[in-house]
Parts: C-alpha cells; sequence; structure tokens
C-alpha cells in the first residue's frame, strides 16, 4: 500500500465497489458501514441522483473564480438559508470542515472585535487554525463535566462582555457523543445575547439529518448567526458551507472580513449540496433518521443488558456510542476487527473506551439488528 496510513490500522485495502450502506471488496466479501465513511455518506455510498447531478454539473462549469459565477451557487445558497431560516443571509461553499469552522470563527472575530471566544471543553472543532488550537489568550473553555446543575452559578466568572461568540458544537465531541445540557446552553445564549455576543454553531458533523433534525442545535433553544456545515451535505464529495444571517452578513461587511480560497463557491460543489437536500426533503429522510435511531438505541440498549462490562449507550438520532467500563480493559481494537471480519464496520476509540455507530441515514432496521447480533456474538466471547 503506497498511502501513508497516519498509524491507523489498515483493516482492509481493496475495497473496489461501493453500493447505499455496503462496502464491498475485491473477493465479493460485503461490508455494512456503520460509519458512513468519515461521517459523510450521509445518503449512501455511490448514491446514483447524487452522481448524475455532478454528471450534469461537470457538463456545463465546475469551478468559477472570486469576480463571476452560475446560478447553481445562488441556488443551494438559497436551499441552504431556508433550511435555517435565514432570510436575506448569504452563504459561503468551501471545501471541509475544519476550513468551514475556522472561516466561521475567524469573520465572528473580526466582526465582533472582541478579546474572547466561548466554546466547550473536549469538543471538536477544527483541525486547524485558531479553532483546533484554542490558546487562553483567545479562547474560554468551560469544562461542563464540571456542571454542578445550577446554570448562574456555573456561569459566575464568565467574562460575557468580552465574548464575542460562542463556538457551539452541539453533542458529536470527537466522536464521544456528549450532548450538553439543554438549560446550561440555554443559560449560555441568553448571556451571551444579553452582552451583544453571536452564536456561532458547529453542525460538521451533527447536521445534515445525522440526529434526527436538520441540524444539531435545533435539540436546544438556540438561534445562530453563523453556521458551519460540512460532511453530509456532500454526501462524500468534499464541500462545506458557511451560512450567515442577515444581520452577520452585514456585520462581515462592515468590518471588511475578507476570504479568498481556490474552490470557494465551486458549482460542481453547490450542485452536490443542492441534491443532497433535494433528496432529503423529497424522501423523508430527516425523520427516518429519528426513526432508525430509536431502532438502533433499542439495539445497543439491549446488549447493555446483557453484557455486564457495557457501561452506557447514549446518543440521538444516527449518531450513538457503547462506551464500556474501563477497569474490565477489553481489548477494544480487537473487538473492533472481529465486528469487521463478520461484516460491519463500526467506529472505535480506545482511549474514550468505546464504540461508535454512526450509519448513512438510509440505514435500515434489519440491517441494524444483524449488527447487533454481530456484536453481541463477538461481546459473548468476552464475558
Amino acid at each position: 500500500m503506497k498511502t501513508l496510513s497516519c498509524n491507523y490500522e489498515m483493516l482492509n485495502p481493496n475495497i473496489i465497489v461501493s453500493e447505499n450502506c455496503w462496502v464491498i471488496d475485491e473477493s465479493g466479501k460485503r461490508y455494512v458501514d456503520f460509519e458512513a465513511g468519515v461521517w459523510c455518506a450521509s445518503l449512501g455510498h455511490n448514491n446514483r441522483q447524487i452522481n448524475e447531478a455532478m454528471i450534469r454539473q461537470m457538463g456545463i462549469i465546475s469551478h468559477v473564480g472570486y469576480r463571476y459565477t452560475t446560478k447553481v451557487v445562488n441556488e443551494a445558497a438559497e436551499k441552504v438559508l431556508g433550511l435555517l431560516g435565514f432570510a436575506d443571509g448569504r452563504c459561503v461553499f468551501l471545501s471541509s470542515g475544519s476550513e468551514a469552522v475556522e472561516f466561521a470563527v475567524q469573520l465572528s472575530k473580526k466582526a465582533m472585535g472582541r478579546p474572547y471566544l466561548l466554546c466547550l471543553e473536549g469538543y471538536f472543532l477544527s483541525s486547524y487554525g485558531t479553532s483546533a488550537v484554542r490558546g487562553k489568550n483567545e479562547w474560554i473553555s468551560l469544562d461542563i463535566s464540571q456542571y454542578n446543575g445550577n446554570p448562574e452559578d456555573f456561569l459566575r466568572d464568565v467574562p460575557f462582555g468580552d465574548i464575542g461568540a460562542f463556538v457551539f458544537e452541539p453533542g458529536n465531541a470527537s466522536g464521544m457523543v456528549k450532548l450538553p445540557p439543554k438549560d446550561l446552553i440555554a443559560a449560555i445564549e441568553a448571556k451571551i445575547r444579553k452582552n451583544g455576543g453571536i452564536i456561532a454553531v458547529n453542525e460538521i458533523t451533527a447536521g445534515t439529518g445525522r440526529t434526527g433534525k436538520w441540524f444539531g442545535h435545533q435539540h436546544y433553544s438556540i438561534r445562530p448567526d453563523v453556521v458551519a456545515i460540512g460532511k453530509g451535505i456532500g454526501n462524500g464529495y468534499p464541500v462545506s458551507v458557511v451560512a450567515l444571517s442577515s444581520q452577520m452578513a452585514d456585520m462581515a461587511g462592515k468590518a471588511g472580513f475578507r476570504y479568498a480560497q481556490s474552490h470557494q463557491d465551486d458549482p460542481l460543489g453547490c450542485a452536490v449540496v443542492s441534491e443532497v437536500i433535494t433528496i432529503i426533503e423529497n424522501n423523508g429522510m430527516i425523520q427516518r433518521s429519528a426513526d432508525m435511531g430509536l431502532v438502533l438505541k433499542a439495539q445497543l440498549e439491549a446488549l447493555k443488558a446483557k453484557h455486564s462490562f457495557i457501561k452506557e449507550v447514549r446518543g440521538i438520532g444516527l449518531m450513538f456510542v457503547m462506551e464500556f467500563h474501563h477497569d474490565k480493559k477489553l481489548p477494544l481494537e480487537k473487538i473492533h476487527r472481529e465486528v469487521f471480519d463478520k461484516g460491519y464496520i463500526v467506529g472505535v476509540s480506545p482511549l474514550a473506551n468505546l464504540l461508535r455507530f454512526y450509519p448513512p441515514l438510509t440505514i435500515d432496521g434489519a440491517q441494524i439488528k444483524a449488527m447487533a447480533a454481530a456484536l453481541d456474538a463477538v461481546l459473548r466471547g468476552y464475558a
């Protein structure tokens, strides 16, 4: 293998074709992908409708410059803004989730001109830039593991007057699925608003139906000003979006914020975004995510009831983890491979002592139950 694995075990280097929730290797063995690639294939691998939309757009124009564009870009922006209720807002289409979050953060800093940004400690924002480093000279991080159930007491020493934006990631938490307390998030928003700050939301993973709603923040009483969207919005194609409310777009203009990137607002990526939204809306995929999430939860909870070394099952929609008791010292990497050998791709985090389940929204109940049965068979060997 000539590509760099970056220290991750390569379970199978010979995948040759894909179909919806399946990936298939050169021997014909099929695997159900409960990771949706890297949590991206929201509508399944090799989606024919999305492929056709890409081919159509490639026959027209794939790439534009900074000073000219085409109507597919505006059409995609209108769809995204409509989902968020951002009347008269603006969108910028980029290439990755990290870029979208960093764009949103830099825009928020420039527009607000305040010394600090606020975030939740341990919640992934970006793989580079200030949103990755989060130095103490720029960021205030709240450790919600210390939350005592009293928002006023917990937030007492936070200098909200110096905070330009609360950058909120609604629950993926680097694949550990930690859903923040709703009362705390509501209190943070209230204090941010009272002090004239803004709300920026990272919907890279929790968006596009992953949580059983269009966006993860819709499970909270929060009204964002800036939203970064990625992963599922491209169904595996590298496109992301930053959506701004009309007020935020005006603030960006007045602050003189400028940005230029080679693949900014590319029509090909915009065609993919538009088609993904159309398919989800026309096929009731948001409700399907919620419904299949209940099936997944029930199956994982049943395993927890059978195996005492399972500490907790937590999640929402089609975003779940199964955490094991740390003192049991189960060989999770080995368990992960055994599940893979049975034909199921699930996520694993040995450091967090968990297995992860983020399947495409197109997953069905039979596939979920079969995966749970395979996992049960593996876990019985460690009872």
